[in-house]
């Protein structure tokens, strides 16, 4: 099958859009990336869906219209990628659409009661013509899981190593990982859960401390001329999630702008310079993923395989090598997937097994009771064709 992945993650920076091509079924399932992109949100739309993510200052009238809104640049945004790539809208399958997650309810049990990712399915379907799947993690949460972290079901499937335990470590918006055990490994489970704040924290105290100059700190200039308040680290990492069993999921609600705020007041107090605080803030996110895997790894861990933004942080990845070693530290590179489109890619695998009746997560991975079908189907113009050629196969 042909399917456009969207992808739209916690930092809300912008949509991944994906082309890609589905194949077979597990344990022979296969996936490429035809053509991707990435297409950033114009600054005010970026404020408009951090606020309402925060819940002192997002209501219900401008969650409503923004749900609208996000669809309508989705929509746009698989044309304009299928126009690059010489598409028609008639030659894909299916559109798979994360949406943008506005809140993640997890609870102080540890359980998620509930996940909104808004941007409307139907827009898109009307739109583009093509029928739509969202709302991926709402099943998995009514099956008692995390609704998180999803990847990890398409890591299973395509990035376990012949005889290593791999760890898939993503740092977006939050950091995620997944434990691989090799494919010579029959017995055991793979583990999977929110490792902690990713770049969200860092991000955040950037855009605060520049008064807003600089959304991120690009290539770690600023935490590579600071200096490190290791005692003011090691509070932070003295916060309870980390301490937390898996499965565990987190997010803005935690680690947002609200944290953000409070804890360069708390640092400035201390009388650390910017470059200080963001120093300490990346070794919290360098830290926090080892801690996890020192607490959790169900084996040693061979090789580390970095996706998302803060791949491209030399600081935190350099942090991570000396924290992780022996491990070696990859990137999706180096084993033949595409970084910045991998997250697209995994929708349309989650799509590609609904469609096809399969469930598209392990118990073990968010501690669901059981596998669950994922998503919401919204018939496009080429619903009834798929309909006739599914039932013909």
């Amino acid at each position: 099958m042909i399917i456009a992945g969207l992808m739209s993650g916690t930092s809300a920076d912008g949509i991944d859009v994906a082309i890609c091509e589905v194949r077979g079924q597990p344990s022979q399932l296969s996936a490429d990336i035809i053509s991707g992109a990435t297409y950033p949100y114009s600054r005010d739309l970026r404020e408009r869906i951090l606020r309402s993510c925060d819940p002192n200052q997002s209501c219900a009238p401008a969650i409503a219209n923004l749900h609208v809104e996000l669809a309508e640049v989705f929509a746009d945004c698989v044309l304009r990628q299928l126009g690059l790539a010489g598409m028609a809208a008639d030659s894909v399958d299916l559109v798979a659409s994360h949406g943008q997650t506005i809140w993640h309810n997890a609870l102080p049990t540890g359980e998620v009661s509930a996940s909104l990712q808004i941007g409307e399915a139907a827009v898109i379907a009307e739109r583009t013509g093509i029928t739509t799947m969202s709302n991926f993690r709402a099943r998995d949460i009514a099956a008692g899981g995390q609704g998180a972290p999803l990847s990890s079901y398409v890591d299973w499937l395509l990035l376990r190593h012949p005889n290593r335990w791999r760890a898939i470590q993503n740092i977006g918006g939050m950091g995620n990982v997944t434990f691989l055990p090799p494919l010579s490994d029959n017995v055991a489970a793979p583990v999977a859960f929110d490792t902690g704040p990713g770049n969200a924290l860092l991000d955040m105290a950037v855009a605060q401390l520049t008064d807003g100059a600089q959304t991120y700190d690009r290539d770690g200039k600023l935490a590579g001329q600071g200096r490190l308040d290791e005692e003011w680290l090691d509070e932070l990492l003295a916060h309870p999630y980390y301490q937390r069993a898996y499965p565990k999921t987190t997010g803005r609600e935690t680690f947002g702008s609200a944290a953000a705020k409070e804890l360069v007041e708390v640092a400035l107090a201390r009388g650390l310079a910017a470059k200080d605080i963001i120093a300490t803030l990346t070794a919290l996110t360098a830290s926090n993923i080892a801690d996890a895997y020192q607490r959790f790894a169900p084996a040693p861990i061979a090789e580390v395989v970095l996706g998302g933004g803060g791949r491209r942080n030399p600081v935190i990845v350099r942090m991570l090598r000396q924290l992780l070693q022996p491990a070696a530290i990859l990137t999706h590179e180096d084993i033949g997937m595409d970084s910045d489109f991998k997250e697209a890619l995994v929708f349309a695998v989650l799509a590609h097994e609904t469609w096809h009746g399969r469930p598209a997560t392990l118990p073990a991975l968010t501690g669901a009771k059981r596998a669950s079908l994922l998503g919401q189907i919204t018939p496009g113009d080429n619903y009834a064709d798929l309909l006739r050629r599914a039932w013909r196969a």
